[in-house]
């Protein structure tokens, strides 16, 4: 059975490659976003190209690297972003919530919250995590704000973690949830998502 996690907002479930031309329509073309995330690879140019993305992802879910999902705007059906699990780590009950983009439509909306909610919750009581982990860009001000906003713990900056696009050194500020701190930090993002669900 596919794995689908759903809020009264958002669907996250695993990406397809039929959603390239709604992922397309949503986030094709918006230089700020492609920024940021996936820079391994080039940015995505048409449909066509999407849909290679999409497949090159696939391929490195199936050899257990990562968790790519497709983000859903209930309202509307569509296939706004994307998110995933990356590292995940059975040995140590550790991964890592990242690669995360969304569309114009879903940005500064409750999106975010909701979506990083529903993969730690997940990752805590379902799967049975010790540690979730988030990192971003030390010059991504939105992301670093965002991060701490839902209450993870700023544990460091890892200097020169890998090259931007453009050739310059990331240095990438790591944050974490752990079990212990799941419970308090649950209950803050459901706060979050009761007083501001149009609050990214």
């Amino acid at each position: 059975m596919e794995l689908a996690l759903e809020s009264d907002l958002v669907i996250v479930r695993p990406i397809r490659e039929t959603d390239a031309e709604e992922l397309w329509a949503n986030t094709g073309g918006d230089a700020a976003l492609w920024k940021w995330v996936l820079t391994d690879g080039p940015i995505p140019q048409s449909v066509d190209e999407m849909r290679d993305l999409i497949k090159s992802l696939l391929a490195r879910d199936a050899a257990g690297a990562r968790k790519t999902f497709a983000v859903v705007l209930k309202s509307s059906g569509q296939v706004v972003g994307s998110t995933s699990y990356l590292d995940p780590n059975e040995v140590q009950k550790s991964l890592e919530i990242g690669s995360t983009f969304y569309g114009a439509i879903a940005r500064r909306t409750g999106v975010n919250t909701h979506c990083k909610f529903l993969l730690m919750r997940h990752a805590f009581e379902v799967m049975g995590y010790e540690r979730v982990q988030i990192k971003a860009d030390n010059t991504n001000a939105v992301s670093l704000a965002a991060i701490a906003r839902i209450g993870a713990k700023q544990e460091g900056i890892l200097r020169h973690d890998r090259k931007r696009r453009d050739g310059t050194w990331r240095d990438a500020v790591y944050f974490s949830v752990i079990a212990p701190e799941w419970p308090e930090a649950k209950a803050h993002i459901e706060k979050l998502m009761a007083r501001d669900s149009f609050v990214s």
